[in-house]
């Protein structure tokens, strides 16, 4: 059984939010999801960072334009307080790529990685 740790406070996992894929030809990948139906949320064929509606949930486009794509993608999960997330995850020895902070698209986040090479991302919308 695992015990809750005293750090750990009220911070909790609530919902996915959305997955993020990372593209070489931004217009490419817009025109294909637009294609299928997917409502543009923010960003656009010329731009590094697309969104779509998906459902309650968000599919992401972030755009690789150097090389091999490094990264299958990355899982962003909303959680109740980002910055109190952030603390538990310091607490457990783990090390986040950079503090919270406030994004243009309106949420405060911060990423990490799992020990596979796994982006995760944990956001809440401002």
């Amino acid at each position: 059984m695992n015990e809750r740790q005293p750090d750990d406070g009220d911070a909790h996992v609530e919902s996915l939010s959305a997955i993020t894929l990372a593209t070489h030809d931004m217009s490419r990948a817009v025109r294909f999801y637009e294609a299928l139906g997917f409502r543009m949320l923010y960003g656009g064929a010329n731009e590094a960072f697309t969104s779509f509606a998906l459902g309650s949930s968000f599919l992401n486009l972030t755009s690789e334009t150097h090389g091999p794509i490094p990264f299958w993608g990355r899982v962003i999960i909303y959680v109740s307080d980002v910055d109190a997330f952030y603390r538990k995850a310091l607490a457990h020895g783990i090390e986040p790529q950079f503090a919270p902070r406030d994004a243009p698209w309106h949420e405060r986040y911060f990423h990490l990685t799992d020990s596979d090479g796994h982006e995760l991302s944990f956001a809440r919308p401002l």
